[in-house]
């Protein structure tokens, strides 16, 4: 079986089929070598190593030093609460997960009339923009992007590159706690880019949250929109 394109989407094209006979029940065990994957799929063996990780942050896979790749039978998702004071290090720290948060882009942006409308800000109000994706145990459960005012929080984009941390950014410009107003909930296929950016399978499903954050005296924080990756991820809706 040989497969064509560029180098992206023959990793990507190596993973999915894996994915499938994992599916079939065709792979239930260990898998073939590194070298014989190779050799099946036409590919390089950087290749077959970059799909395999591919599964293994999906919870597909797993590797084991010296013996060689698995199935995992029943990968687990992360459990992820939802509400009035949601906090992804917290989340993940309750779990026995490492949490980190890495800035993908940032930019300095002026509000059109729906982000304002959110951030109950004036059409045009300077606002900072900010793309992360959020990491637990290494494996990327979602990425997010977010508005703040820049007036409110001018070093906001410089803090969280720092901390990882949103809620420790936040702390860092002057506010101390906010709480969860509103969420949003609906789904979507994985766009090419996330897929990449998040080392998942081409036709993932992801869950995307629209939610506002206040301060204590309910005046907007931030706006985010997070897509989080549904087969890695569980999110439970919290009763306030």
């Amino acid at each position: 079986m040989s497969l064509d394109g560029d180098g992206v989407t023959r990793w990507r094209r190596v993973a999915d089929d894996i994915r499938s006979n994992i599916g079939d029940g065709v792979i239930s065990d260990a898998l073939p070598s590194e070298m014989e994957l190779a050799a099946r799929y036409g590919v390089n063996r950087h290749t077959v190593r970059r799909a395999i990780a591919a599964l293994t942050a999906d919870g597909l896979l797993r590797v084991e030093r010296g013996r060689g790749t698995f199935v995992n039978n029943k990968p687990q998702r992360v459990v992820y609460p939802i509400g009035s004071r949601t906090r992804f290090s917290e989340n993940m720290l309750k779990q026995s997960l490492e949490p980190s948060g890495r800035l993908i882009k940032s930019d300095y942006v002026l509000s059109d009339a729906a982000t304002a409308a959110l951030l109950e800000c004036r059409v045009g109000t300077p606002l900072h923009r900010l793309d992360s994706l959020s990491v637990a145990n290494g494996v990327p459960l979602s990425r997010s992007t977010s508005y703040f005012s820049a007036e409110r929080f001018p070093g906001i984009i410089e803090a969280y590159a720092e901390t990882g941390s949103i809620t420790e950014a936040l702390r860092r410009e002057g506010l101390g706690d906010y709480r969860r107003r509103e969420t949003r909930l609906t789904a979507e296929r994985v766009s090419a880019k996330d897929a990449e950016l998040m080392s998942c399978a081409t036709d993932a499903v992801v869950l995307i949250s629209k939610a506002i954050d206040v301060d204590l005296e309910g005046r907007p924080v931030q706006f985010i929109r997070t897509k989080f990756l549904a087969d890695r991820v569980e999110l439970v809706m919290l009763q306030s």
